[in-house]
């Protein structure tokens, strides 16, 4: 569904008053009902069209950190961040990768620990600044590399 640009504005708007989520009017009952549980226990939630929006906007305003953020990473730590920043469970880059779970908790320990970082949030966060991966415009492209 392509979002309206006039959208933009109540978005920011939201958010910057303290929204915790932001759906759409052709959200279905069933989903509205685990957005509100979602929201309840303290999480964020915004509609998949504008958190794609949202990338992009941040993506482009925020200046690129340099480079060397990831060459702390061995390519296969490289690999491991990437399908992070992509969304998969530790079982699917296992999959992916053709390793062990147990091989693939250690990699995600040692990119958070290299980078410094807390979380897997914090992991896609640093993919994205570091250009690893480019926000995609277009739901119907496959993410590309950055």
């Amino acid at each position: 569904m392509a979002v309206p640009f006039d959208l933009d504005e109540h978005v920011y708007d939201a958010l910057a008053a303290g929204a915790s989520g932001f759906l759409l009017k052709d959200v279905t009952a069933e989903r509205l009902f685990d957005a509100v549980r979602v929201v309840e226990a303290g999480e964020a939630l915004l509609a998949p069209s504008v958190t794609r929006r949202l990338i992009g906007e941040f993506a482009r305003l925020r200046p690129r950190p340099p480079a060397p953020l990831l060459d702390a990473l061995t390519p296969r730590e490289t690999d491991v961040l990437r399908l992070i920043a992509e969304g998969l469970s530790n079982a699917e880059i296992a999959e992916r990768l053709v390793v062990g779970n147990e091989t693939v908790k250690t990699h995600v320990g040692r990119v958070l620990r290299k980078l410094g970082l807390r979380d897997r949030a914090q992991a896609v966060v640093a993919a994205y600044e570091s250009g690893l991966l480019v926000p995609r415009t277009d739901p119907g492209r496959p993410w590309r590399p950055g």
